[in-house]
């Protein structure tokens, strides 16, 4: 415990401050250390300080730099403020275990969580002593890695196992003498290969339609934890990468589509081109906008399928009409081409 302590008190994170709401809200920047999920749910607790009957956390005005520490106290402060008011003899017991079992995982906060995503849905995790974090503070944890419900093979391989259990069914099924189970085994794995960046397009769907607007969550992708927050029915990551610490317009970043492709925002939601990142020209992004309608289109589209309970094979014919509305778009940009030079 003593060896946690010392590295975790060697950990300084950078404070980046911007308006959120009106008010100037510090934002918790993520160092070369690596992902770590209390900057997620840190970052939330400043964000959502200002809601009725939620306890959040105040930094001194103008702070630059801010320890694990620090925020490990200040978590601690707003887990404490969780306790019940009510002199329930069963409450105060239940909420008194709850602190004692917080207490053993937050330590961990700072390196890493233990999370077993399920591919059932969203909100489906394999219960873990860490999830206990989130309950406690009442912080949704999501995550998009979904089984499409109309593979119905990959349905029948992967079931409602998590990842670590799907894991060990691969292995033993690769090993079965009966051909069915090394059938089932090979779809199985090619599932986790074949969606190794851990989002799915009917996860993204399904992702879009869980989130309540305007709600402040933590989002689990590729072993790393994100703030995620809705806003007029897309969804949006904070922007936690110390590389743009200094870039004031930089603040969100859509997640629209499963390759990672995605649009800078400012606190506003407003595009951003991002001053300073290499690459982030006018046409990239003009170039990243349309291919957001795309997806976005093709995800509600998706979306419409399913509750509609339509044949899985036309499925195909939602594809060719994403390929062909992209290749409007396209043709709709090269005809914008000639442009007259900007006046500066």
């Amino acid at each position: 415990t003593s060896t946690s302590s010392r590295e975790v008190g060697e950990d300084f994170y950078c404070v980046k401050w911007i308006t959120w709401k009106g008010e100037r809200t510090p934002v918790i920047m993520q160092s070369a250390n690596g992902p770590c999920p209390l900057l997620a749910i840190m970052n939330i607790l400043f964000l959502q300080w200002k809601a009725s009957g939620v306890p959040g956390v105040l930094l001194p005005p103008q702070k630059e730099m801010v320890t694990a520490e620090e925020l490990m106290a200040h978590l601690g402060d707003c887990i404490l403020s969780t306790q019940p008011r009510e002199p329930s003899e069963g409450l105060q017991l239940n909420f008194q275990q709850n602190i004692h079992d917080t207490m053993m995982v937050l330590p961990k906060l700072s390196t890493g969580l233990d999370v077993n995503v399920r591919f059932t849905g969203v909100s489906d995790f394999e219960y873990t002593p860490e999830c206990i974090i989130f309950d406690l503070l009442n912080v949704p944890l999501y995550h998009g890695w979904l089984v499409d419900p109309q593979s119905l093979e990959v349905v029948q391989a992967v079931g409602k196992l998590s990842y670590n259990q799907l894991v060990e069914k691969i292995i033993t099924c690769k090993q079965a003498s009966d051909s069915s189970l090394v059938s089932e085994g090979l779809v199985a794995e090619q599932f986790l290969e074949t969606t190794a960046s851990q989002l799915t397009y009917h996860g993204l769907c399904e992702l879009t339609a869980a989130v309540r607007e305007g709600e402040l969550s933590v989002f689990f992708r590729n072993n790393h934890f994100s703030t995620m927050i809705k806003h007029k029915g897309h969804l949006y990551l904070l922007v936690t990468d110390q590389g743009f610490l200094q870039e004031e317009r930089v603040v969100w970043e859509s997640l629209h589509n499963v390759d990672g492709d995605s649009c800078f925002c400012d606190t506003d939601f407003h595009l951003s081109h991002a001053e300073g990142k290499e690459g982030a020209t006018a046409a990239a992004l003009d170039h990243q906008l349309q291919q957001s309608q795309v997806d976005q289109d093709y995800m509600i589209a998706l979306s419409l399928q399913q509750q509609q309970g339509q044949d899985p094979s036309a499925l195909s014919d939602l594809e060719l009409a994403r390929q062909l509305q992209q290749e409007e778009y396209q043709q709709h940009h090269l005809q914008q081409q000639p442009r007259a030079p900007a006046q500066v």
